[in-house]
């Protein structure tokens, strides 16, 4: 296994404990929240840190408040904290009395809308992070480069991406998935049919970066459109998939109302649909999604939240794949997975329906260029566009 990569929220990890008493760094499990907090913790003197899976650190809680009085002036790191949800009120009590920032550090493997529904109590005095899997600026210094294209094969999560082999991933990412659906999600007392949600999951990867009919899929399936949405909101909530919704705009043009969905890891997605090489991806007939859904989630995971994030397609096929909108600025983005992208008619056409400050074709390329001067499109990697809206 290589060595370990440096993750960028290091930084605003920093900066929140400052600002905030209670930090919670959220995202799916095994992307490396443990290993960031206990490098974030190894620089601290005065420090405790529990995994909430372990029952030696569970029974330290039998009585929180007077843990926590033990450890009065220690930063406290609370590990899978949606294991132990009671525990908010308790974090609350003490935030209120000791009033200082940078109490509590809580790693969560649930987004947080289902934290939220926990934490409500800690209104005010919480700030949420998101960390992701690995990212192509995390592993990518000049461009795109081999080792995009093996982040792009394997996926980010760290054991994937740092595996000695191709197989040794691919089997990584098998017994991820398994494991996931059996174990991780009924912990979260989530009730699930392990096998439907499989069966929908891989479904899923099939449809990656198309249109989402429930109804579709629930017939396929056999269950009712009810049980497909509960499903795809566990998987979404749980930082499996990402749901994109249409751009809703004033245009008199009718646009597509349903949302597209994405499986957020591309080495996740690869391992759904039994692509296990290089070779195997370039000929599947889902090479140009997995690069949609692989740039699209470096592109979002990349920028601000305070973007909006939508896409835009209208019923006669006018699309473009990401719009982001903030203020007054408004970015049209379409992903190729070509070195030498081209665009057909409906891209123009919508272009001119939406009127952007800056348009992107995005590609696995190493150096971006002007594409179109007179319509101000630049090509370039997804590194080169997050860099772009992070300079607005």
């Amino acid at each position: 296994m290589r060595g370990l990569i440096a993750r960028k929220l290091i930084s605003e990890l920093k900066v929140q404990l400052k600002l905030s008493p209670v930090v919670a760094l959220l995202g799916p499990r095994q992307c490396g929240k443990s290993t960031l907090a206990g490098y974030y913790l190894e620089k601290q003197i005065n420090k405790v840190f529990l995994d909430l899976e372990r029952p030696a650190d569970i029974r330290m809680l039998r009585d929180p408040e007077a843990f926590f009085h033990q450890n009065d002036t220690n930063l406290i790191c609370l590990d899978e904290i949606q294991k132990i949800p009671n525990l908010f009120p308790v974090i609350r009590y003490e935030v209120d009395r000791r009033k200082r920032n940078g109490q509590f550090l809580i790693l969560g493997s649930a987004s947080p809308e289902l934290i939220r529904q926990s934490s409500e109590s800690l209104a005010g005095r919480i700030s949420f992070l998101e960390l992701t899997p690995l990212l192509l600026s995390e592993t990518n210094k000049a461009g795109f480069t081999s080792s995009g294209r093996e982040l792009w094969l394997r996926g980010g999560f760290p054991r994937s991406y740092l595996a000695g082999s191709v197989e040794a991933s691919f089997n990584w990412r098998l017994n991820f998935t398994r494991t996931f659906l059996e174990r991780d999600i009924p912990a979260m007392g989530l009730t699930i049919n392990t096998e439907t949600a499989g069966r929908l999951w891989i479904m899923l990867a099939h449809s990656n970066g198309q249109v989402l009919n429930y109804s579709k899929l629930a017939g396929s399936l056999g269950i009712s459109s009810n049980t497909v949405k509960k499903y795809i909101s566990i998987l979404k909530n749980t930082y499996m998939i990402r749901v994109l919704e249409p751009l809703h705009s004033n245009l008199k043009k009718r646009l597509v109302k349903a949302p597209k969905v994405y499986i957020r890891d591309s080495g996740i997605l690869h391992s759904l649909l039994e692509v296990d090489s290089w070779n195997s991806l370039f000929s599947h007939p889902a090479f140009g999604s997995s690069w949609e859904s692989f740039a699209l989630e470096n592109i979002l995971s990349s920028i601000s939240p305070r973007w909006k994030a939508s896409f835009f397609r209208t019923e006669k096929g006018n699309e473009i794949d990401l719009v982001l909108e903030r203020g007054i600025n408004r970015i049209c983005i379409e992903l190729k997975a070509s070195v030498a992208p081209d665009v057909g008619k409906g891209f123009w056409t919508a272009l001119e329906d939406l009127n952007p400050t800056q348009s992107w074709i995005v590609a696995p390329v190493e150096k971006s260029y002007t594409f179109d001067a007179k319509r101000n499109v630049i090509t370039g990697s997804p590194m080169d566009a997050a860099d772009y809206i992070n300079s607005l």
